[in-house]
């Protein structure tokens, strides 16, 4: 039996242009193809993927705080959230785990988490 980690380390060396010649060469002595599981595995991981990649809304989610940081914490959801008054932010703060922002786009929902997390909360993005 061959030293697989002689063979590991011997196609290591070998160029990308080298390489691609080992594979026509193994696809025609073996008589198989290596593109066809390869093509089907990436359909079938692609389609599994795909919602995941097609998600372009995100909630914010205020997920907890420490007690000392509720005051920091309020001034970030009213940047926020421009039109709350104190109170309603105050009381969003208090309830938390809240939602602070529901079907935000990435852009919105990156900067609504960093400007959480400066003021000392801890935020889930779903």
């Amino acid at each position: 039996m061959a030293d697989i980690a002689n063979i590991v380390e011997e196609l290591s060396k070998l160029t990308v242009i080298e390489a691609a010649d080992l594979v026509k060469k193994l696809e025609e002595k073996w008589g198989v193809t290596a593109a066809a599981p390869v093509a089907a595995a990436a359909a079938a991981g692609g389609a599994a993927a795909a919602p995941e990649a097609a998600k372009d809304t995100f909630d914010v989610i205020l997920a907890s705080l420490p007690a000392d940081k509720k005051i920091s914490v309020i001034k970030a959801v009213r940047e926020i959230k421009a039109g709350l008054g104190l109170a309603e932010a105050k009381a969003l703060v208090e309830g938390a785990p809240k939602p602070i922002l529901e079907g935000a786009n990435k852009a919105d929902s990156d900067a609504a988490k960093k400007k959480l997390e400066e003021a000392g909360a801890k935020v889930e993005v779903k």
